[in-house]
């Protein structure tokens, strides 16, 4: 048995045991990855793969077994890597940032050009799309890290460590009636009186989306939300013409830039919620991936990395 067996079953399983994505995804042949796996099938003398004809249908149960044992020694051979490029090319490398589009465009610009000043050889990659997909970017080490607020907490095989907190915010043209609302009163605005008016926000697997939802179903109120989308920047172009009042993270609100708008609070509604960096636990993190952790966060110092993570510095 060699690596590039290990490789072949791992990327067959990541691809949901299509061969002819694995194989795209590797730079070989599909016949290549085929025969690659039903030898490594013989010599360890089991079956991975459940089949029907030629097309894979999921893992056997002693498949299960090989597969998590294939996970781990590539995860290591990941870090290895890492290891490597870390002392032979200190400040130099990929770096690989999974984000939610709000992230992208609110968060990071205030982090990113600090970053590259210290670290110029460091190639900074986003990857966007919605928190599910974020996860799996990094569980599958297609991304050093993720930032969003929903799902990663609750995903296997990450840890979650808190970035900043917010609230929600809503936006309506200046001559929408909620702007007549003095300060105390909008701070005191009901959902029942909210429910008055359509409503644009974000899509359900976004930025808070289902503490909207929960709060509305409480209070046994169906919205009207007439169009949902996934990031901000459209929740808040659709607002500006007047579709409905649109519901946004607060970051993304600033009366400096949104000059057609009026922002009013809305955490009293929705509840205070917390945007998380999450990481593959008992990943190697590269020095300059410790250095933008820190510069997202102040209290995420190295120690305090490492020890969440299982990857004692002691190590290094």
């Amino acid at each position: 048995m060699n690596l590039q067996q290990f490789r072949f079953v791992r990327e067959t399983v990541r691809r949901n045991f299509n061969l002819t994505d694995a194989a795209r995804a590797l730079y070989t042949s599909q016949p290549g990855v085929s025969k690659a796996i039903i030898e490594f099938e013989e010599e360890l003398g089991v079956k991975i793969f459940e089949r029907h004809g030629k097309r894979l249908k999921g893992l056997t149960r002693p498949g299960a077994a090989v597969w998590g044992v294939i996970d781990r020694i590539m995860r290591e051979v990941d870090n290895l890597k890492k290891v490597c490029d870390e002392f032979a090319r200190h400040d130099e490398g990929a770096l690989v940032i999974a984000c939610t589009h709000t992230q992208a465009r609110y968060l990071l610009p205030r982090v990113i050009p600090a970053f590259r000043a210290r670290f110029p050889k460091v190639h900074v990659s986003l990857a966007e799309g919605n928190p599910e997909h974020l996860a799996r970017l990094v569980l599958q080490d297609q991304a050093d890290l993720a930032i969003a607020t929903e799902t990663l907490a609750q995903t296997a095989g990450l840890v979650a460590l808190p970035v900043y907190t917010w609230q929600h915010t809503l936006v309506v043209p200046p001559d929408h009636p909620l702007t007549s609302l003095t300060s105390s009163a909008a701070r005191q605005l009901s959902l029942e009186h909210l429910a008055q008016y359509p409503i644009v926000t974000y899509d359900r697997a976004f930025s808070g989306r289902r503490a909207i939802d929960q709060a509305f179903e409480q209070a046994g109120i169906s919205p009207d939300i007439v169009l949902e989308a996934i990031d901000a920047d459209v929740v808040k172009t659709y607002a500006d013409i007047g579709l409905g009042i649109g519901i946004i993270a607060g970051v993304a609100f600033d009366p400096r830039r949104d000059k057609t708008l009026v922002g009013l609070p809305a955490g009293h509604l929705f509840g205070t919620h917390t945007t998380s960096v999450a990481i593959r636990r008992n990943a190697f993190l590269r020095d300059f991936v410790y250095v933008l952790l820190e510069m997202l966060a102040p209290g995420l110092t190295r120690q305090v990395v490492a020890d969440a993570i299982g990857q004692p510095l002691a190590a290094r």
